[in-house]
């Protein structure tokens, strides 16, 4: 359960602030370090540097395979009415 519960009220604009560190491949495709990733939900910490264990996938558990260093951004809303806007992407 939770500490504290950081969202705002139905209506108002949630802020997510995410840093991500993409997982790096081996020269034969094996994976060398998984990816990580730290959040922040309205400011506050709520994934500190969590280890992913491969992508979302629809069926069956999430596993790596290599890939590009840079794909696009997929934002899912999973069929609910969900609108982003200011989504930001630095590199560091």
């Amino acid at each position: 359960m939770p500490l504290v519960n950081t969202s705002r009220p139905p209506g108002e604009w949630q802020t997510y602030d995410i840093v991500f560190m993409a997982p790096k491949f081996k020269a034969d495709g094996t994976l060398e370090t998984p990816a990580y990733i730290t959040a922040f939900h309205n400011g506050v910490l709520i994934q500190n540097h969590a280890e992913l264990i491969g992508p979302n996938v629809y069926i069956g558990e999430p596993h790596y395979f290599k890939h590009p260093e840079k794909m696009p951004l997929l934002l899912q809303d999973y069929g609910d009415k969900v609108r982003f806007r200011n989504v930001w992407i630095r590199e560091l």
